[in-house]
């Protein structure tokens, strides 16, 4: 049985040591003072802790059932999402207008890293149903905002986006689901659509479903998408429930993971829907969804390796095996734990020097949009959008990985199921693949992102760099163990940058046969940054006489770890960019 507890100092230290968010000149932001944070991240972490994370297993092992034509969640699910609503914690950082806690974005980052660590599959319920939200709350006319998003926000209706058919997944142009226009403005659609999670379930009275469709006159291009609201029970003018929508779930999906989310083929058979947004601009209205579900995806990178490093240091201070090399550290115990010995050492930094700096590099990026959205900040705009594509790849790909290395930390019982880290593992491989698969996401930071306005986003985050680098060239300490390496990297991501720029319109594959590696470059380089900053934050709150002194050193040598082990990889990656597409496109087709 594995166990959660929430890392709420941690994250204090992110959202008041490093971002000093109760200092910022931001709508909301002079109230997040260091108390009402802890009584925030502590109620959420209670919750988390004491009610979802039991429930994770349970999720797992029974998984959901379909009866009737209607989807049954595990057992406990619909209580505690009766409390997950009751206590507000689904509207906590939406429109006050509809009935939200009007919160910064980067706490409701914060509260969602706790919810996701314990419970990833039930936490799924309440994310898509917010993104839905965005969507309505960005796209839809003024009747559509009073008629969905009050029982939205409070979740008694959930939400969900369809994209994903049979045929088209990452290709939306091939889409063959249709909407046909009725004289009452309404539309009928009509397809299927596939992995279409939280789909149906029993927790919520209704469901709101956004879905792509084709409407005549759209072309058969994605520029002919339009998006749609569809409701499994229409609803009438008072805001009652009216009949079923002529849709269904056609099966759910056996999957690897995430067993506790209802993944569902979804059969909409002339089921009434009301177009949101403009005609044939289906696609805008979907990336407010799309943008917010790839940041949401990334944080649950992190959310399940924190769970997995925690089981994994628990285990690893507990299981007594062999002596540590330099004599015994206990000597009157049979053996050693497994904490003593350095090869278990270097996996558990790996492990921590991730968890810590994906924590920053998510809250930052919830910064930045609380900058866009609250102060129209349309420089911190464009620097989320460029980081997005790394948010999602990189922190699911190392996420990945890092509950991977705590399952090695178990070695045979890791293995096993008694001991729970194989769902850590199986749970994270999705968040590799759904929202856009990672090598989408590398394609996109690559092909869209990086030359997007000229280039200015991409100079902006080197100007950062730069910046944080200047601020602090005149701490010694700081310039070995951190500025430098910093610089080093840095340096490696302007050298792969101008490289897509001198072969990107003579060769494109060359450019594309590096995205990958350039998505991973860009990413160490993000937490190269991170880094650095929370070290000059702790070394700040240790020169201000902080009485917590163990854990200000601790972000130090955990940081210094990172910028040591980690970051030289950006070295690794230029040069597989740098050998261009030669060495990805020799073979032929029939030579596989």
């Amino acid at each position: 049985m594995t166990a959660y507890n929430a890392p709420v100092r941690d994250i204090q230290f992110v959202l008041h040591d490093l971002l000093q968010i109760s200092q910022q000149d931001l709508a909301g932001h002079a109230d997040l003072d260091r108390e009402f944070t802890q009584a925030v991240l502590e109620a959420a972490g209670k919750l988390a802790s004491e009610v979802l994370a039991p429930l994770n297993i349970i999720g797992d092992q029974q998984g959901c059932k379909l009866e009737n034509g209607i989807v049954r969640t595990p057992e406990g699910f619909k209580g505690a999402f009766d409390q997950m609503r009751d206590g507000g914690w689904t509207a906590l950082d939406c429109d006050p207008e509809f009935g939200g806690q009007g919160m910064p974005k980067v706490i409701g980052c914060a509260t969602g890293e706790l919810f996701s660590a314990a419970n990833v599959a039930f936490t799924m319920y309440q994310g898509l149903t917010h993104g839905a939200y965005s969507a309505i709350h960005t796209h839809g006319t003024d009747e559509q905002k009073a008629m969905y998003l009050p029982k939205m926000v409070s979740c008694e209706w959930t939400g969900t986006m369809n994209l994903t058919e049979p045929h088209a997944g990452t290709d939306l142009g091939l889409l063959r689901t249709r909407a046909e226009p009725q004289d009452d403005g309404s539309y009928l659609i009509s397809g299927q659509k596939i992995f279409i999670s939280a789909g149906d379930h029993d927790m919520s009275e209704n469901i709101i479903h956004l879905v792509l469709a084709k409407a005549p006159g759209g072309g058969e291009s994605t520029k002919g998408i339009s998006l749609f609201v569809v409701p499994k029970f229409l609803v009438n003018a008072d805001g009652s429930l009216g009949d079923r929508n002529a849709l269904s779930v056609g099966s759910l999906e056996h999957k690897m993971g995430i067993h506790g989310n209802s993944t569902c083929v979804m059969n909409y058979d002339g089921a009434k829907g009301w177009l949101l947004g403009d005609l044939h601009k289906g696609m805008r209205a979907m990336f407010t969804m799309m943008n917010e579900a790839r940041l949401g995806v990334g944080l649950q990178g992190l959310a399940v390796a924190d769970a997995a490093y925690q089981n994994a240091v628990a285990y690893a201070c507990d299981r007594l095996q062999g002596r540590a090399i330099t004599g015994a550290a206990r000597p009157d115990a049979p053996a050693d734990p497994l904490i003593v010995h350095p090869d278990i050492r270097r996996n558990l930094m790996d492990q921590k020097s991730f968890v810590e700096g994906a924590r920053a590099l998510i809250a930052w990026c919830a910064h930045l949009i609380d900058r866009s959205h609250l102060a129209g900040d349309a420089e911190a705009e464009a620097l989320v959008s460029l980081l997005i594509p790394v948010v999602k790849g990189f922190l699911t790909d190392k996420g990945f990985d890092t509950a991977v290395q705590a399952q090695q930390v178990f070695g045979g019982h890791g293995y096993i199921e008694e001991h729970g880290m194989s769902q850590f593992v199986r749970d994270a491989r999705i968040t590799m693949i759904y929202e856009g698969a990672n090598g989408v996401q590398a394609l996109d930071l690559v092909g869209r992102k990086l030359a997007a306005d000229g280039g200015k986003p991409m100079m902006a985050f080197f100007e950062l760099v730069k910046g944080t680098i200047k601020a602090h060239e005149a701490d010694e300490d700081l310039r070995a163990g951190f500025l430098e390496p910093l610089k080093a990297a840095s340096k490696d991501l302007q050298t792969a940058t101008m490289y897509f720029v001198e072969q990107g319109m003579k060769n494109p594959n060359a450019a594309l046969s590096g995205s990958y590696d350039f998505m991973h470059l860009f990413g160490h380089v993000a937490f190269g940054l991170v880094w650095t900053r929370m070290a000059a934050a702790a070394r700040q709150a240790l020169a201000s006489g902080a009485s917590d002194r163990d854990f200000y050193q601790s972000k130090i040598a955990t940081g210094r770890y990172y910028m040591s082990r980690q970051l030289p990889a950006t070295a690794t990656h230029l040069a597989r960019i740098r050998t261009g597409s030669e060495p990805v496109m020799a073979l032929a087709e029939d030579q596989f």
